[in-house]
């Protein structure tokens, strides 16, 4: 383990309007979906804030993984807790998520205006964005998460696997896989660092009971609902049950997620394809996590409840399984941690991380952005404003936007 990792401790507990105010300026610039916002949370809160130490963070990554949901959300959630508490933990969901919401339901109103090259020009010009802050975050946690040959030899076998697997449960057995290479391979390299964890085992303020209660909700209402929804036919029951479900049982987050709502709203005639898709591709454009186009979904309904409703339950159905599986988790997570055995197990879905990281450049990142040689050009340059240069990140989004509705008008 790098001494630097060893010598970091988390700054001092914090307020819930300070958590509010890091979350929203972020909630306001992260763009390029799941992979790339955990690139802006390490800059942001170990790097540049200490908040906590680098193993806390990519331990942190790995666990809600496992999980089902909106991974950076979760993350983001457990980053507030840690720094503040409860209110810490709402903080940084509010700040995180609202500002996509607000702008994806601006969108809906204003979505038959942005037609023509410059709209089509500004999605693109954000998806180079994408392609450029991903590919920061592969580098930046390829070199910490694996700099030894175990490491390394393992997160190749997470991007072998992935690149055979079709299932939707790809990115869980990828997981799992590499967390058995870890408990057999990395022993003896992540031993040395159990000691390291130690100190922060009791960080995270969630009680074991706290923790059962909200894995008890979350199968009350994963199970109850439907059965509710069936035998009473309220229509609001069956639109917070439909996306519920999608949160409860999509796996890797991001564009995953399509499918399912697709399943949700589409095939029962709540909303049409076309409303869906569109929708869908403003999310790209917009930042924050990419959930937040239930929220899209929701105002849209063609029946009651629809708008502002609509919203508020699609965006509170979508999000809260993921978050009660956190809650759930963090507990035994905090004392499984310090174990080696755990450390070992640890070092290897770390090492998936950088596999799934690596995986989603490519696809859908790379393979929905980069049409040309300019675009290879523009995101190659927005890489190199990123990690060399230290060009803020909003800069580079300007950057790219812009160059993208020069391209498209200049077409």
């Amino acid at each position: 383990m790098e001494t630097g990792m060893t010598s970091s401790r988390p700054a001092r507990a914090g307020a819930a309007p300070e958590v509010l105010a890091v979350f929203l300026r972020l909630g306001l610039t992260c763009f390029g979906g799941p992979i790339a916002h955990i690139g802006y949370f390490r800059r942001e809160f170990v790097e540049r804030r200490h908040w906590l130490d680098d193993e806390t963070f990519t331990d942190l990554v790995g666990l809600c993984q496992f999980l089902p949901g909106p991974a950076s959300s979760q993350v983001g959630f457990s980053i507030g807790l840690l720094r503040a508490g409860w209110l810490g933990g709402l903080a940084a969901w509010c700040g995180f998520t609202l500002p996509s919401v607000l702008l994806l339901l601006v969108f809906a109103a204003v979505a038959p205006s942005l037609t023509g090259p410059v709209g089509g020009g500004l999605i693109h010009g954000l998806k180079l964005v994408a392609v450029a802050v991903v590919s920061q975050a592969v580098w930046d946690m390829a070199r910490r998460l694996c700099p030894d040959h175990r490491r390394a030899a393992i997160a190749l076998v997470a991007i072998a696997v992935l690149s055979i697997l079709t299932t939707v449960y790809a990115q869980l057995i990828v997981i799992a896989l590499d967390a058995a290479l870890g408990f057999i391979f990395c022993r003896v390299t992540s031993s040395a660092g159990a000691v390291g964890m130690q100190q922060h085992v009791h960080e995270f303020r969630v009680s074991r009971t706290a923790g059962a209660l909200a894995l008890t909700l979350f199968c009350v209402l994963l199970f109850g609902l439907p059965a509710f929804a069936q035998l009473h036919g309220i229509q609001a029951v069956k639109v917070f049950d439909g996306f519920y479900r999608s949160g409860a049982l999509v796996f890797g987050g991001g564009h995953v997620v399509l499918p399912l709502l697709q399943q949700e709203t589409v095939a029962t005639g709540w909303v049409s394809s076309n409303v869906s898709l569109t929708g869908y591709g403003a999310a790209q454009a917009v930042p924050g996590p990419l959930f937040t186009f239930a929220a899209f979904l929701g105002w849209m309904m063609t029946q009651a409840p629809n708008h502002w409703v609509g919203a508020l339950l699609a965006t509170a159905g979508i999000f809260l399984p993921g978050l009660l599986l956190v809650l759930a988790a963090l507990p035994y997570w905090q004392a499984l941690r310090a174990r080696p055995s755990m450390a070992a197990v640890l070092s290897g879905v770390n090492a998936a991380v950088v596999g799934l990281l690596a995986t989603a450049l490519y696809s859908p990142v790379w393979t929905s952005a980069i049409r040309s040689g300019v675009d290879f050009a523009m995101a190659t340059i927005g890489f190199f404003l990123l990690t060399r240069w230290k060009i803020p990140p909003l800069a580079v989004v300007v950057i790219c936007a812009l160059a993208g509705i020069a391209e498209a008008v200049l077409k």
